[in-house]
């Protein structure tokens, strides 16, 4: 046995609530009569249905039908050919997509719009972006406000156009009046891409916060042991941690190629993803508390704390891949301890079951 009675019974709760929050984190499938939904990406999957669509996440995905309404906030926001939304849409958004049809008002905050051909806007058309590009159809009036505003060959609006910055492009597209409006502005188009971004970074840091507090309530010892792990054989928890990181994949599809292991490699690819999860965490929470130790703090809880807040900052760097590269290196060695800490339970348990089966050797004293 890897753990005892009571380390198991922790272990099943860890993992329950990983589980839970898990869903918050990998794609999100919305289900049928839902109306709010929060997680790494929302999808409504073609041809499925639902009555209205309230989304945050990194991603937000509509392939199936929205009967109502739609307001989403995420990095990326995407009505997909497929896709049918049969009121109004609001989205906010690094980049906002209509592929398909929205039958009501849309109204679009976003670093970038674009309508492709096969794109349907069923009323009116707001929008304060960094650029617009529309190749579709605008049933109704449009306004835009955007650094650039393209029409394309395949663009037609039933309205009037009210627009400031620089329009170009197809503007027979263009049914009623043109009118250059100052008014509108473009100052929300720079804010709504790092807001949502932000917003999305806060939501990650929080699940993971959670997750953290419950490895360390549960697992004080062992989450200990990580630590001073990567504080004291930094290489070698590096090394093992890169070896895991290439390897398992390796093997998961290996075992991919055998039809009796594609089962075994869907549960193994889960069980990979949760373990570079709780290795980054580990990661993140080690190296910090190894920092504050340095300082005299050696207090766990703040070290979660400071660890995943600087995670998180480290991801929202000007130059991403500084960050990217950090905590990199922060997974690798959470990973590398993580498995060398499981490694040493499963040893010694296995040495304690042995020494219960085959009981104290002929010259030791047997209990009365």
């Amino acid at each position: 046995m890897l753990f005892g009675t009571d380390s198991l019974s922790r272990f099943a709760v860890a993992l329950l609530i990983a589980l839970v929050v898990v869903t918050g984190t990998v794609p999100v499938t919305v289900a049928a009569q839902t109306d709010g939904q929060t997680g790494g990406t929302v999808v409504v999957e073609e041809g499925e249905t639902v009555d209205s669509l309230d989304a945050f996440g990194g991603s937000v995905v509509v392939r199936g039908t929205v009967t109502s309404d739609v307001s989403a906030v995420g990095g990326d926001v995407r009505i997909e050919r497929t896709g049918e939304v049969g009121g109004d849409l609001e989205a906010a958004g690094g980049s906002v997509t209509i592929a398909g049809t929205a039958g009501g008002d849309v109204n679009v905050g976003a670093g970038s719009l674009t309508i492709t051909e096969t794109g349907t806007v069923g009323n009116t058309l707001t929008a304060g972006v960094g650029s617009a590009t529309i190749d579709g159809t605008v049933e109704g009036d449009a306004e835009i406000g955007a650094e650039t505003i393209r029409l394309g060959e395949s663009a037609s609006i039933a309205g009037d156009l009210r627009y400031d910055g620089d329009l170009e492009g197809n503007t027979d597209a263009v049914a009623g009046d043109i009118v250059e409006d100052s008014s509108l502005g473009i100052d929300v188009a720079p804010t709504i891409q790092p807001f949502a971004s932000w917003l999305f970074t806060a939501y990650v840091l929080a699940v993971n916060l959670l997750l953290g507090a419950v490895l360390l309530a549960l697992f004080p010892r062992f989450s200990d042991g990580v630590a001073d792990r990567v504080a004291s054989g930094p290489l070698r928890s590096g090394l093992v941690g890169l070896l895991v990181f290439v390897g398992i994949p390796i093997l998961l599809i290996a075992l991919a190629i055998t039809v009796v292991g594609i089962p075994l490699s869907f549960v193994g690819g889960f069980v990979f993803a949760l373990l570079l999860w709780i290795g980054i965490i580990y990661g993140r929470f080690a190296v910090a508390m190894w920092i504050l130790s340095l300082v005299g703090l050696g207090n766990r809880w703040l070290a979660l704390v400071v660890g995943l807040v600087a995670g998180a900052a480290l991801s929202r760097l000007p130059v991403p891949i500084v960050g990217e590269a950090i905590n990199l290196l922060v997974l690798l060695l959470g990973l590398g301890a993580l498995v060398r800490g499981l490694y040493g339970h499963w040893r010694t348990a296995r040495n304690r079951d042995r020494e219960q089966r085959v009981g104290p050797g002929p010259d030791e004293p047997t209990a009365d």
